[in-house]
């Protein structure tokens, strides 16, 4: 972790720190067992914490950050994907979501869930040039 994103997760309340540092290595162990992903590029965008699959293209940007409405974490991803539809179909009540964009994490959020929203978005060009899902 970078001195700059050390900084970034300083600055969140407490509880939303700990989710997010939660999440950060969900989201790292995730793509270390994915086959094709390779290393992440850990770094800032728009003033918030995100991964990219740099090193192979297999998937879109993660962004993480806390969403002030709600007072939670949140994970974000390109706007311009299917991907929060495609959330909202396979897990219609275990978070919530803001528009194409966001997910936003209950306290108590189940974990293997999480995972494959992670492994979706981190193979998400790599499933498109091979037609899978």
């Amino acid at each position: 972790m970078t001195p700059a994103i050390a900084d970034i997760f300083a600055r969140y309340p407490d509880t939303t720190r700990e989710a997010l540092l939660q999440l950060r290595r969900l989201i790292l162990e995730t793509a270390a067992q994915l086959p094709g992903v390779g290393a992440l590029e850990e770094t800032l965008k728009w003033g918030q914490v995100s991964y990219l699959t740099s090193q192979s293209g297999s998937g879109t940007t993660i962004r993480i950050d806390h969403d002030r409405p709600s007072g939670r974490a949140a994970l974000y991803v390109n706007c311009k994907t299917d991907l929060v539809s495609r959330y909202r179909t396979l897990y219609p009540d275990r978070f919530s979501y803001q528009g194409d964009r966001a997910v936003v994490l209950p306290p108590d959020a189940e974990q293997d869930a999480l995972r494959h929203m992670v492994a979706l978005a981190l193979t998400y060009h790599a499933a498109k040039k091979t037609g899978g899902t």
